[in-house]
């Protein structure tokens, strides 16, 4: 059976989504969640999910630290971005780190289902109308660099960055993770060595760099993705 999580803070478009996940055939099983927090429960709930449609701009999620958090956490699930936003550059970024493919929110109904097909056979998908101009696209300076750095963590030492990233003291992510403070000190020494910087305040500029404003919040509380 093929699992399909679809990570979107509209209702509307993720039951849309689901729909055409179902009508691939065979036996499929869709997930849905609507906020980062909710997908990542439902990855730990359910290993067997093979693919993650995950929106770009979530309350929670912060553009592509959302991708960074679930690549580090959930490694062997193949990730793929969704947004009505297909700026080549953010595309190009998404690809450097490790995002499997590129679906637009504008795409018809064939299109999806192509892409669908493409991703489940573990193949990069982009539009056909964007690939030229995504792979003209240069990476940004350090993106490659920054992928490989988080790569190296472990999921829990991602959870403690991104606390550290936060503020958080460490006796505040002793609490928040259920372990002890001389734990976190272990993992905040071991990512400072392994991201290669030398403090707190490094280490959450290095993570926040994966922060992207969405395009459509006219006001603060008010945003579409």
């Amino acid at each position: 059976m093929t699992h399909v999580l679809i990570a979107d803070d509209h209702p509307l478009f993720r039951a849309a989504l689901a729909q055409s996940v179902i009508e691939l055939g065979g036996e499929t099983r869709v997930h849905q969640a609507g906020s980062l927090g909710e997908a990542l429960r439902c990855l730990a709930e359910a290993p067997d999910i093979d693919l993650v449609l995950l929106d770009l701009h979530m309350p929670d999620s912060h553009g592509l630290m959302g991708l960074a958090t679930l690549r580090a956490e959930f490694p062997g699930v193949a990730v793929a971005m969704i947004s009505a936003h297909d700026d080549p550059q953010v595309i190009r970024r998404a690809l450097d780190h490790g995002a499997a493919g590129f679906i637009p929110k504008s795409i018809d109904a064939p299109g999806l289902l192509d892409a669908l097909r493409t991703l489940l056979d573990c193949r990069e998908f982009l539009p056909a109308h964007l690939r030229a101009a995504v792979r003209a696209t240069a990476s940004q300076d350090g993106d490659s660099d920054i992928a490989a750095k988080l790569g190296r963590l472990t999921p829990q030492q991602f959870k403690v960055l991104t606390r550290v990233a936060e503020g958080q003291l460490n006796k505040q992510i002793a609490d928040a993770l259920g372990i002890s403070e001389r734990t976190v000190k272990a993992h905040v020494s071991a990512l400072f060595e392994r991201l290669d910087v030398r403090n707190r305040t490094q280490a959450g500029v290095l993570l926040r760099s994966l922060e992207l404003s969405d395009p459509n919040r006219a006001w603060p509380g008010e945003a579409q993705s």
